[in-house]
């Protein structure tokens, strides 16, 4: 996707930020993912509004280039999915006691459970409702986190066999989550997949027959085959950002997310001008300085202040000083700028532009959370096929 400029229409000449999603870089990014899966089936990730992507639009992209699941954490996530129109198959896989478990069940969500008495809420309302509920039975592998610990689970998978011949239930999926997926030599990899590979055995020595059995995220689907099993579910890489430390992908991934913003000053200074709070920034010559209106406020993190750098007519810039909550300064030296030009903060490094990446590493953090953060002071747009 070509950068659009802020006059492509009159609504966009008068934003001072925007996050433009690309939908074809979503769908591109399930294909090709899903190929290098050899078919498998693709579980979407589409949690937390798309990782800040939009979850209606990220989801139609995700279905249009070959996910046959999506996946949410929370039901009324699921929900939302469903009053938009998708159809297909939905898993939610985190709810607390009391969680709208009948909702879910009514507008055929599969269902997560960790435990035998969150087993048995659910069975409680399948019944209420009248219709049977699709289960994923999650076990806690090695992560430490959500799902049955292996000392807990034949009791689960017990009560889940019982549950589904009484017709309240079906089990129709086991799963896990990877620690150090990607540290791929790491040795938790190989003691999580062997420690599931037995969770799954005692499943059918009870009697039943999961037909989805899923273990890889984003890392895994792309460095590890031997946690393919049945299904992948990807996330961060679903949106073109890599879940490793050097950025790196042994698959091609498409940025979705460019966000942009516009100058909205352009001054020049002499030497020696501190800039923004607590002056860590002086001039060391006489400089222009361009305003970029977005701060923390909008997801900017302030852990960047001093190392993020953005895209203007060409160059990049590094932030002058910290990041405010709602904008920061960048130094253009005697570069040619004026208010209103575009500031692409990150996007796409074809292009030559800093990426979530990048920026990620300037924050002391993941890719993820640097695209999920964008706040919703943040106007999305949107191209491509099913935009």
């Amino acid at each position: 996707m070509s950068l659009p400029s802020f006059s492509d229409n009159v609504s966009r000449a008068t934003l001072r930020a925007e996050a433009l999603i690309d939908l074809d870089a979503i769908s591109a990014n399930v294909s090709r993912l899903k190929a290098h899966v050899q078919g498998r089936d693709v579980l979407a990730v589409v949690k937390a509004d798309g990782y800040g992507h939009g979850i209606i639009q990220s989801a139609r992209a995700a279905r249009a280039g070959g996910a046959s699941w999506l996946g949410v954490a929370l039901i009324d996530e699921a929900l939302h999915l469903r009053e938009a129109g998708d159809t297909g198959p939905i898993l939610s896989w985190l709810a607390v006691p009391g969680s709208p478990y009948a909702e879910a069940i009514a507008a055929g969500v599969e269902l997560a459970a960790y435990s035998a008495s969150q087993l048995d809420e659910i069975a409680s309302a399948a019944r209420q409702v009248g219709r049977r509920a699709g289960i994923h039975l999650k076990l806690d592998s090695g992560l430490g986190r959500g799902g049955a610990t292996p000392d807990e689970w034949g009791h689960l998978v017990k009560g889940a066999a019982a549950a589904q011949e009484s017709g309240a239930i079906e089990v129709t999926g086991v799963f896990s989550h990877l620690a150090c997926a990607d540290e791929p030599e790491h040795p938790s990899v190989k003691a999580q997949t062997i420690e599931f590979e037995a969770g799954v055995g005692q499943a059918v020595e009870v009697g039943l027959e999961p037909s989805h059995l899923h273990l890889a995220n984003s890392a895994a689907t792309l460095a590890l085959p031997d946690t393919w099993l049945t299904m992948v579910r990807l996330g961060i890489s679903l949106y073109g950002v890599s879940p490793f430390a050097d950025g790196q992908s042994p698959v091609p991934l498409e940025p979705a997310m460019t966000l942009v913003a516009r100058l909205a000053l352009v001054k020049r200074v002499p030497t020696g001008h501190g800039i923004s709070y607590g002056h860590t920034y002086t001039t060391t010559r006489a400089s222009t300085l361009g305003l970029v209106p977005v701060g923390y406020a909008d997801g900017i993190p302030r852990h960047a202040s001093g190392r993020g750098e953005v895209f203007v007519r060409g160059q990049r810039f590094r932030i002058a000083g910290r990041v405010c909550m709602d904008q920061f300064v960048i130094d253009l030296g005697d570069a040619e700028a004026a208010a209103g030009d575009p500031v692409v903060i990150f996007g796409d490094p074809r292009r030559g532009e800093p990426s979530a990446h990048d920026w990620a590493v300037a924050a002391d953090t993941i890719g993820y959370e640097i695209v999920t953060r964008i706040g919703p002071r943040v106007p999305r747009s949107y191209a491509g096929a099913v935009a």
